[in-house]
């Protein structure tokens, strides 16, 4: 019964914007209001604590808001002056072709984005570019975000899984195992059955995006392009396994990435496995409304300056991510301590709020090479001030849905704070998900990762609710507990093509607010391919009686 009312505002999401096309504004404020009816009547949460944790919910959106302004203010500036007309030109001479564009550019860039600097960036940086180069708005969002999923579980430099050590420490220590070596084999085993997942998202997202947005709405396009696609999803997974073996998790998605993304580059000029006919949308004449931006995006200046130049702004965003993300470097460590902190929020005494504004790639890199942008480009001051007008008001409605997601979410993490002494809505869910399935556990233990993302926006934030609750279920029931945290950390980065903040952050990007539900409901079909292909590789794994030893 509690995990049945606990999973009445997720459904209810779920519902009103998959199902009944809400907006997100409307369909997430109506799932706030639910949660905190259910959080008073049936966990028996106090008001101060339900205002408490949900207004802290409101400040944690924030910091996606930076990152999602920073986006749009980037775009902004390189449409209104001319910069991405010239990039667009500059890809013919790569290749004219959609499919090879989007493979590039939002599986390659995008995965390499992830590796520096995670929390919703990839997609957000990745989907106005190619809207940029001609792509339907609807359609970058989709694709955007169906291949920022293989590079999450290694993002921003490994965080996930060190958000997940931070509560395995007495799991592992009952054991009698290093901490390091555990971590070691943990990234390993994500990786590896990654690897036969991954090869086939880029040809997924292909399928998908000729079957919903070419003028035959077929497959085959994709089918015709799938050597190309195989090719590029070897070339990002196999030095990402590498990688995750030999150095663990800082560098597979990051580094795997940089490389990967050199190889498809230099394949797609030599035409290397690249179709021989070039495959393009319908004219934008002809595309529905809702494939189309619903606020206005600003008109794109004339080409005038130099390809290098057009694409310095990004240039300078990967270098940024990359010098301030590793600490080797020395920078992470002062940015990060760079914040404003706000301790017992709502008077509840140890709930601090950090906002971290230096290091949110919203503000270092986003904003900085903005700014800079404006000044090297040598824009006039009408320009600049359009280019963050027109930002604020395509932040608005994203700002309305991420203030009530969020808040719902930390009401839900938080709601274990109550007169009943039940657990949060999240862990009495995952609770009865394990007591439901018994020895089928492993079929459900992927589903909980991407539970844990698709609500809180974060596979780190994932790990840390239920990687110790996936360690202790696989000793309870006899599983390898490397294998079922594995899975964890696996799903997490799954849950990332649908979980409601990106879709929001996405849609705010590209200017198709109010297709949220549509983006959910598309992306759900990738989400479970690759869900199954997961459990039936880790399953077939348990069943052939592999089971990695801990060091």
């Amino acid at each position: 019964m509690s995990a049945l009312l606990a999973f009445i505002p997720i459904l209810a999401a779920i519902i009103l914007m998959a199902g009944l096309n809400w907006p997100a504004t409307k369909a997430l404020t109506l799932s706030l209001l639910i949660a905190i009816g259910v959080a008073f009547f049936y966990w028996q949460m106090t008001l101060p604590y339900i205002f408490g944790y949900t207004f802290f919910g409101f400040l944690k959106a924030l910091d996606i808001l930076i990152i999602i302004f920073g986006a749009i203010l980037i775009l902004n500036t390189l449409k209104i002056s001319g910069a991405m007309t010239t990039i667009n030109n500059g890809f013919s001479g790569i290749t004219d072709d959609r499919r090879i564009q989007v493979i590039i550019i939002g599986f390659m860039f995008g995965s390499f984005i992830e590796g520096a600097a995670g929390f919703g960036t990839p997609a957000a940086l990745a989907g106005p570019l190619l809207v940029g180069l001609g792509f339907p708005p609807l359609a970058a969002a989709i694709v955007a975000l169906i291949f920022n999923s293989v590079a999450v579980p290694f993002g921003a430099v490994g965080t996930p899984i060190f958000g997940a050590m931070s509560t395995l420490d007495s799991n592992i220590e009952a054991l009698g195992v290093a901490p390091d070596a555990f971590m070691m084999s943990l990234t390993q085993w994500i990786a590896i059955p990654n690897l036969f997942a991954g090869i086939f998202i880029p040809l997924l997202g292909l399928m998908i995006m000729t079957r919903m947005f070419g003028e035959s709405k077929s497959i085959k396009p994709a089918l015709s392009a799938a050597p190309f696609a195989i090719f590029a999803g070897l070339a990002f997974t196999v030095p990402y396994v590498l990688i995750a073996i030999i150095f663990g998790p800082e560098l597979p998605s990051l580094v795997g990435a940089f490389i990967g993304l050199g190889i498809v580059v230099y394949a797609a000029k030599k035409n290397f496995l690249v179709p021989k006919d070039d495959w393009d949308f319908p004219d934008k004449s002809l595309w529905p409304k809702v494939w189309q931006s619903s606020v206005d995006t600003g008109s794109t200046g004339e080409a005038k300056m130099s390809l290098l130049k057009a694409w310095a702004p990004y240039l300078l965003i990967a270098i940024i991510l990359v010098v301030t993300r590793i600490p080797e470097f020395g920078l992470k460590n002062f940015l990060v301590n760079l914040d404003f902190t706000f301790n017992n929020v709502a008077n509840i005494s140890g709930l601090t709020y950090e906002l971290k504004w230096a290091y949110l790639p919203g503000t270092i890199p986003f904003v900085l090479v903005a700014l800079f942008t404006h000044f090297m480009y040598k824009m006039p001051l009408k320009d600049v001030k359009d280019a963050w007008a027109l930002t604020f008001k395509q932040l608005k409605n994203a700002a309305i849905a991420l203030f009530a997601g969020v808040g719902m979410v930390q009401l839900m993490l938080n709601s274990d704070v109550n007169t009943t002494g039940m657990d949060s809505m999240l862990t009495e869910m995952a609770v009865a998900a394990s007591n439901l399935s018994g020895s089928a556990y492993p079929l459900f233990a992927t589903a909980i990762g991407a539970l844990g993302s698709f609500m809180s926006g974060s596979a780190t934030v994932s790990n840390i609710l239920f990687m110790s609750f996936q360690f202790e279920t696989a000793v309870l029931l006899d599983f390898s507990p490397i294998l079922i945290t594995a899975m964890q950390g696996i799903g997490a980065g799954v849950g990332n093509m649908i979980c409601v903040n990106n879709v929001v952050a996405v849609a705010a990007t590209v200017g198709c607010i109010g297709a949220e539900g549509q983006i959910i409901r598309t992306n759900a079909v990738p989400a479970l391919f690759y869900y199954l292909l997961i459990t039936i590789i880790v399953s077939v794994l348990m069943l052939t009686g592999v089971s990695p030893l801990i060091p």
